[in-house]
């Protein structure tokens, strides 16, 4: 089997609904199907951040382009009903830990109730075959142990994120079980998390910061240094993300389930590391400062077991932590020299296709 095959064919004119299409990851995802041929609606609220991926690549050109916010059920409705999806991928959501401790009465009613909405307004479109619902490897009980989380390990979060994200997946199995498991609708659920690459400005996220500290030529500030995390390109999960609707359109009940998108043990690094690593590509020495000051709670150690996504998808990870650093300084300096930036998002995809294996 193919490994990570995106199938071109098969996207050429789908309708995709994609939520949450202005941010980072929505943005990267939504120019991959654009470049497959796909006739994409995009629903969201305006770019999270600016400068914004949205805005510097041109995202919503040639795209059906939905401002909606997913908290009204009624507007996500009708957007459903006028724009006929055959697959929707999920991604609206408060996606910050930091920000769901000043904010989690937002926190919870866009990231639970979001999902009900957007599953609802799905269930009711009539025109929905596949249905990828992204949540987060922080859904998942956080025992600070030293293996991978797998699919059928419980749902918890200390946080309201990661709480939220939790909830989302119990509203997906329950609606599969209730609605979509009858109507012949594939649903499932992706879990990933700490995605990095070309075109974040998200606040509170590490490489954001490092890149920004990086353009200032000054020190670089890291909260917890000693955190372990599964660094992933951004372009890892999304490759498993398209791969699952393809198998839910086609074989629905085989794939409505959980799955686990995330690195190798190669991408398994401390913060403190990554800092490192990226000060050196950038060209400079790093000089590392931790922020004095209390911290929210975030989980010092969390990986995934991605076993079932390279057994039963096809899916593994193509890209080493160390070119996806590559790749984000690359793109970053290409920003600051005002470079096309669609045409290299479209540009690296196209690596990324290419590359069969980790290198």
């Amino acid at each position: 089997m193919k490994h990570n095959y995106v199938c071109p064919n098969f996207w050429a004119s789908k309708k995709v609904m994609i939520t949450g299409h202005t941010g980072f990851k929505g943005s990267w995802l939504t120019l991959w199907l654009k470049s497959l041929g796909a006739d994409i609606c995009g629903l969201s609220l305006e770019a999270p951040t600016t400068p914004s991926l949205f805005a510097q690549a041109n995202v919503s050109d040639g795209i059906r382009h939905e401002i909606q916010d997913v908290r009204d059920f009624e507007g996500v409705a009708n957007v459903f009903s006028s724009f006929k999806p055959d697959i929707v991928i999920h991604m609206a959501a408060q996606p910050l830990v930091r920000l769901s401790y000043d904010n989690p009465i937002e926190t919870y009613a866009t990231n639970v109730m979001g999902t009900v909405h957007v599953l609802e307004a799905s269930r009711r479109a009539s025109s929905v075959k596949a249905i990828v619902n992204v949540t987060t490897d922080k859904c998942y009980e956080n025992r600070e142990w030293f293996w991978g989380y797998r699919e059928n390990e419980p749902m918890g979060g200390r946080d309201p994120y990661s709480s939220s994200k939790g909830c989302a997946e119990l509203v997906s199995s329950a609606y599969g079980q209730s609605f979509f498991e009858n109507d012949g609708i594939g649903l499932a659920t992706a879990r990933a998390g700490n995605v990095i690459g070309g075109g974040d400005w998200a606040k509170d996220r590490l490489i954001p910061d490092l890149l920004n500290d990086l353009e200032r030529g000054s020190a670089l500030h890291i909260r917890n240094p000693n955190a372990t995390r599964p660094w992933q390109h951004v372009l890892e999960p999304l490759s498993g993300y398209l791969i699952l609707a393809q198998k839910l359109y086609d074989e629905e009940a085989s794939f409505s389930e959980g799955w686990n998108f995330g690195p190798t043990h190669d991408g398994e690094r401390t913060v403190g590391c990554i800092a490192e690593t990226l000060a050196t590509k950038w060209g400079v020495a790093a000089k590392i400062v931790s922020q004095a000051g209390e911290h929210p709670h975030e989980a010092n150690f969390l990986k995934l077991d991605i076993s079932k996504a390279k057994q039963q998808l096809g899916w593994q990870p193509k890209w080493s932590l160390d070119l996806a650093l590559d790749k984000i300084v690359t793109w970053h300096k290409a920003w600051i020299s005002n470079r096309n930036l669609q045409e290299l998002c479209i540009q690296q995809i196209q690596e990324y296709n290419s590359d069969e294996v980790i290198k």
